[in-house]
């Protein structure tokens, strides 16, 4: 049997907040094999983006254990995580707060380049020049980009710029946070379209958190419902989507903003 290339196992993760003690994953289990679409849904506060903070190695568990290409990596110390911060980026929900206003768009791009842990996993290097020029003509940015600034750009172009740091490394997985909820209606469509594109020509695994569950239709085959820290349901996107098997998520298809997304 093939090794998935996710395997997570009884996480939990509880939070300290004042003298109060927040369960914000309870018990969860998970399995993801490369070239997958995972969406994950749930309202805010379901444990979402614990979730995948966990996944991306960003944060650790209180209990349980997650494991990567086979090799675990709860507990491991940042000095070996190289391999994971190599095959996995992420894309976060608001470009404006994610990109450094002081950096102009070429050293915001190979940024991750520059990474020592990220360095060792890529023994012949990346000419950053030619990676540059290539992932802005992946994302449809202007060959001269990288001289400006993110201020001199739109809402979804800043997300394209933050789409292309991410792919700067040739990872495995993308994971997208929310990745078009902080953009304009006009907009969004546009970078969900060419997240499609880019999955589907560069082979990627992709995980996506959103609150919508039209966009993850539009991305995702494989869908996972949370609820107050728990995966509630999950299965094919078709299937959840079609024919939900709980009210929590017939409730979530009935009540969330819906766009339309064309292309």
């Amino acid at each position: 049997m093939t090794e998935p290339l996710y395997r997570a196992e009884a996480l939990t993760r509880r939070y300290r907040n004042g003298r109060t003690e927040v369960l914000a994953l309870d018990a969860v289990d998970l399995s993801l094999d490369a070239g997958q679409r995972l969406g994950i849904v749930g309202e805010s506060g379901s444990g979402k983006s614990t979730l995948v903070r966990l996944l991306a190695g960003l944060d650790r568990p209180t209990s349980g254990r997650v494991w990567f290409e086979g090799t675990e990596i709860t507990g491991l110390p940042e000095r070996r995580l190289g391999f994971l911060r190599a095959a996995v980026q992420m894309v976060f929900q608001d470009p404006r707060s994610s990109l450094n206003p002081r950096m102009n768009v070429g050293d915001i791009i190979t940024e991750p380049l520059r990474s020592r842990l990220v360095r060792r996993q890529l023994p012949g290097g990346i000419d950053h020049a030619r990676r540059l020029a290539e992932v802005l003509e992946a994302v449809d940015l202007p060959a001269d980009s990288g001289t400006r600034y993110p201020h001199e750009f739109s809402g979804g172009q800043r997300q394209r710029i933050a789409i292309a740091r991410a792919l700067a490394p040739k990872p495995e997985v993308l994971i997208a946070d929310e990745p078009v909820s902080a953009l304009d209606v006009s907009v969004r469509a546009q970078v969900l379209n060419l997240l499609t594109d880019l999955v589907a020509a560069q082979g990627l695994t992709l995980i996506v958190v959103s609150h919508d569950l039209m966009v993850v239709r539009h991305l995702c085959d494989r869908l996972a419902v949370m609820r107050q820290g728990r995966i509630v349901e999950q299965g094919d996107t078709a299937s959840v989507y079609g024919d939900p098997q709980t009210d929590y998520t017939k409730a979530l298809l009935a009540a969330v903003p819906k766009i339309r997304i064309e292309g």
